[in-house]
């Protein structure tokens, strides 16, 4: 069967649908893993056989709901599972209500999710399609289980002290794009439409996160000055502006503004983990690390949820106090943080028997058809990926030839692949699950991964 997957955030989701697809391509699938451009303009040109496109969200756009109807037309199934999660609140029927719509959960197969709250708020808001809704969980849980522990690396980047790992999540005033452009973005994609109060909402979360923007800096001067244990490493969210913490945080002893590479990494090898409504709370709690939530105003619109997990502190002076405790726990091994709460678990399906991409790859091969297993000729598509490639670099020289302006010519959310990075990670993943398969993986472009049997 064709597996195609789409991956939009390479730093959130790569490493997790490399899994989904080593486990897919061990069973005889034929899988690909790729940007959005290069699968749907390779099926556009017919050089990709119909299979199942696998994407990271139904959210009912113009754009994506007439991109999946042509991918249908072409004989694809398409299937998703929502990369943003709406953990990070109680409840999930206004999540989905914005996310999803009739028509976008018709044009689907199947629909995955995370866990019990959003999968049973699914079936009820869209009661006609339950029948397609799975509870399956996320495969980018499954490898923040302690199975995968020593899958992920120590960073290059970790300080020679323990460190503190702050998770920040400020991805509307202090995002990569001006925060007009940021709601015109969210205007265009029927966002408030769907839901008229969020462009008032998004205002108040404009101050609010510039207050704990503030209050954060703040925090971590205090830390620095008064401790010199450990080191503190703050990670900003990818939609950040990375800068703009550098420009705050320049000078202050321990402390390290890095960006670079999953959060899992920083997680995994940090003693703690402090934020404020993060969905690497939820994570780290998974991991077994010691989580603070660190709340010092109330806010109009907080990620309660997220809030509520692990400790709860409002000054500088506990939090001090807290992470002081909590690292000399940790240095003396009398630190216990493995039992996960039950309402972690209502939000995330851990299933110890069986991974969540083994799920969802059964309900795929639930779907396939003898159209799923034409072959596509992989050397006319990689030769027109680079065309592709060569083609979008003369566009984007022109661009900026004739254009005031200066265009990227690298998506901030794609960083380009390299073949000795994939097949590392491919080599550990097969090893920590004992995958003894012969895979063949290639590169067939910087943005374009194939992995199937030898």
């Amino acid at each position: 069967m064709n597996i195609y997957i789409h991956v939009e955030n390479v730093v959130r989701e790569l490493d997790s649908k490399i899994l989904l697809a080593i486990l897919a391509a061990s069973r005889g699938h034929q899988v690909i893993v790729s940007n959005l451009s290069s699968i749907t303009r390779g099926v556009a040109l017919r050089l990709l056989a119909p299979g199942i496109f696998h994407t990271k969200s139904l959210t009912p756009g113009e754009d994506k709901i007439l991109r999946h109807q042509k991918l249908i037309d072409s004989g694809f199934n398409v299937t998703s599972i929502d990369e943003e999660g709406g953990l990070v609140d109680y409840g999930y029927d206004k999540f989905a209500k914005i996310r999803y719509s009739e028509k976008t959960i018709d044009q689907s197969t199947a629909v995955f999710g995370w866990g019990v709250e959003d999968t049973d708020s699914l079936k009820k808001i869209f009661s006609k399609y339950s029948s397609k809704i799975y509870k399956t969980g996320s495969p980018r849980a499954d490898l923040w289980k302690p199975l995968f522990y020593n899958y992920w690396d120590i960073p290059k980047e970790k300080p020679s002290k323990p460190y503190l790992l702050i998770s920040s999540n400020l991805g509307i005033v202090n995002n990569k794009k001006s925060v007009w452009k940021l709601m015109e973005q969210h205007k265009n994609s029927g966002y408030y439409k769907r839901d008229p109060e969020l462009i008032y909402k998004h205002l108040v979360w404009v101050a609010d996160e510039s207050r704990m923007m503030s209050c954060f800096i703040e925090a971590i001067k205090y830390l620095s000055k008064n401790n010199n244990l450990y080191d503190i490493v703050l990670r900003p969210h990818p939609t950040e502006n990375e800068d703009m913490w550098k420009i705050f945080l320049d000078g202050i002893p321990n402390v390290h503004v890095i960006q670079k590479g999953p959060i899992t990494n920083w997680v995994v090898h940090s003693f703690a983990v402090l934020h404020n409504g993060c969905t690497t709370s939820i994570e780290a709690s998974i991991s077994g690390k010691p989580v603070i939530s660190y709340v010092p105003f109330k806010q109009k619109y907080s990620r309660q949820f997220a809030n509520d997990l692990g400790c709860f502190v409002a000054t500088k002076e506990d939090l001090l106090k807290k992470i002081n405790s909590i690292y000399l726990e940790t240095q003396t091994g009398n630190l216990n943080n493995n039992k996960i709460s039950e309402k972690i678990l209502n939000k995330i399906y851990l299933d110890d028997s069986e991974l969540a991409a083994d799920k969802i790859i059964k309900v795929w091969e639930g779907h396939d058809n003898k159209n799923f297993s034409k072959v596509s000729n992989w050397l006319v598509f990689k030769f027109f990926l680079k065309i592709m490639k060569l083609r979008d670099l003369i566009k984007m020289n022109l661009l900026n030839f004739f254009s005031k302006n200066s265009f990227e010519k690298n998506n901030n959310k794609f960083q380009p692949l390299t073949e000795v990075d994939i097949c590392k990670r491919i080599k550990k993943i097969k090893a920590i699950l004992k995958i003894e398969i012969e895979l063949d993986c290639r590169l067939l472009s910087d943005k374009t991964i194939l992995i199937k049997k030898k």
